[in-house]
């Protein structure tokens, strides 16, 4: 299980941290896609923080599609948890649907994101 850690001294609000935290292990595959969380007051217990604390973090990785609530399953990794290779993604459909109606060659339009990318 993943262990998370609260900077009481940190810039960041302690909800902001514990989704921070989370988006990370699942990014870098500490949580992979299935994976249970801990229920919320148990996460509040752990890192010592109120339940809403924990409770308005959890509700921010869940509108960002990174966790998901299966009722009184628990709390799991949702399934594409990264939200920001979600949004790359649908950025890139966007843009090769805009480049096929343009009528762009698809290397030409590699070659214009490789140098954005740049």
């Amino acid at each position: 299980m993943v262990r998370f850690s609260i900077d009481p001294g940190a810039s960041e609000p302690p909800f902001e941290q514990v989704r921070a935290h989370v988006v990370e292990a699942v990014r870098d595959g500490r949580l992979a896609v299935g994976a249970k969380l801990p229920t919320v007051r148990a996460l509040a217990d752990e890192l010592d923080l109120a339940v809403n604390t924990v409770a308005k973090a959890y509700r921010s990785l869940e509108a960002d599609a990174v966790i998901e609530t299966r009722g009184r399953n628990g709390t799991f990794v949702a399934e594409h948890g990264d939200p920001a290779e979600r949004q790359l993604q649908r950025a890139a459909a966007d843009y090769a649907a805009l480049a096929r109606r343009l009528g762009v060659e698809a290397s030409e339009a590699r070659t214009i994101v490789d140098a954005a990318l740049a």
